[in-house]
């Protein structure tokens, strides 16, 4: 896959979940051009899925696969580039890096330093950091000539106010880097460039509120262009109820369950992380879609699509406090992009800080969801991470990528 001088120069992609794998494949340059891409879920499970997109033509081919972890996923995923970039020499990898600590929050190239503090940054986030590390070691000795590139999702965040980043807990734990983080910052990074390219700067550095709502779900307070505050905190876990993820929960419930169940450390992290949000409120799915189909027919269903929407209105709320006002207010994600219920839910009742739907607008999920009249502008935008991920690659070593 290095291939010659002759081939054409790409960057690889990745992006590691707990249980899943995204890559693209770009073609260097400003900007980069995506040539293919994948996904690989339900890593470690029977009913694993693999899924190869023709950029081309848009079609996407979809399969079952059982991956044993993500060790066993770089064969699966070095196959794939194998049919989907031929021609193509990878001269430089990209990870997102969920989390950077105090010590990382720009794009950085990995050195035996840089991996050192990841492994040891792995119990801050033990869902994700362990298998972004297996990730890097494996295609490191796959691409040994290719350099790696690690993309903090921590990094949007790294300068929130002091007062949006404590913890009120005794003060020698900051000292070991506990406080609040924030997460999704790839997303947020790209979402405010691109306002910034529809919009105009002056736009750009006005009071935004984005909400990233997907699988993993966040909402972020920007103005200046800078991260004032975050609903995720320490750990991906916080803030918003997710499709498997609690959200905030009174601390107390360890306590309770530990002392009525014996629940541990361990059965706690993964009730909050995989067994509660949308699934374990519904007792059905983790899924949006589903569980708004289902809604009308069982209250389930119809209390968990509830729960997640007062929710967002209300951080929409606190957060236009903390900004003294609102001028945007940005969905994205798979849930802010393709559900309108859902976007409509969140904004009901906040007229009073000048947001107003233009429903048919908002149902056909348009770029500009608000009424002209309204002193917010509501936008839904496209989110990607992974062109940020090849962009920064691309701004950080530069014509290095393309020889």
């Amino acid at each position: 896959m290095q291939g010659t001088d002759n081939d054409g120069a790409a960057v690889l992609t990745l992006n590691a979940g707990s249980s899943s794998v995204k890559w693209a494949l770009f073609r260097t340059g400003s900007p980069p051009v995506r040539l293919a891409a994948g996904k690989l879920e339900r890593i470690g499970l029977r009913d694993g899925m693999l899924t190869v997109t023709d950029v081309a033509t848009g079609r996407s081919d979809r399969r079952t696969i059982q991956v044993a972890d993500h060790a066993a996923a770089v064969r699966v995923l070095v196959d794939q580039l194998a049919q989907g970039g031929k021609g193509w020499a990878i001269r430089a990898i990209g990870h997102r890096v969920v989390q950077g600590g105090s010590r990382y929050a720009d794009p950085v190239v990995l050195s035996t330093e840089v991996m050192e503090e990841l492994h040891r940054l792995s119990p801050y986030d033990p869902e994700h950091l362990p298998a972004e590390i297996t990730l890097i070691e494996a295609f490191g000795k796959q691409f040994p000539r290719a350099p790696q590139v690690a993309c903090f999702d921590t990094g949007f965040h790294q300068q929130l106010p002091r007062v949006a980043r404590m913890l009120a807990i005794p003060r020698r734990y900051e000292k070991q880097g506990v406080r609040r983080y924030g997460f999704h910052g790839l997303s947020y990074a790209y979402l405010m460039e691109e306002l910034e390219r529809v919009a105009g700067p002056e736009i750009a550095r006005g009071r935004v509120i984005i909400a990233h709502l997907g699988n993993g779900a966040s909402m972020a307070a920007v103005r200046d262009g800078k991260s004032l505050d975050t609903t995720m905190g320490f750990t991906p876990a916080s803030g918003l109820p997710m499709s498997t993820r609690s959200g905030d929960l009174d601390p107390g419930l360890f306590s309770y369950l530990s002392k009525t169940e014996g629940m541990t450390a361990e059965q706690f992290q993964d009730m909050v992380n995989a067994r509660s949000g949308l699934l374990g409120l519904s007792e059905i799915s983790p899924d949006m879609r589903d569980l708004l189909e289902q809604e009308g027919r069982d209250a389930r269903a119809a209390e968990a699509v509830a729960l997640f929407c007062y929710q967002g209105k209300k951080w929409i709320g606190a957060y236009a406090a903390a900004l003294g006002g609102l001028d945007q207010l940005l969905f994205s994600g798979g849930i802010g992009e393709q559900a309108p219920v859902v976007r409509t839910r969140m904004c009901e009742g906040l007229e009073f800080l000048g947001v107003r739907l233009d429903q048919a607008a908002n149902e056909a999920g348009a770029d500009v969801i608000s009424t002209p009249g309204s002193r917010v502008t509501v936008r839904v935008m496209h989110t990607d991470e992974e062109l940020q991920i090849a962009q920064s690659i691309y701004r950080l070593l530069g014509r290095h990528a393309e020889h």
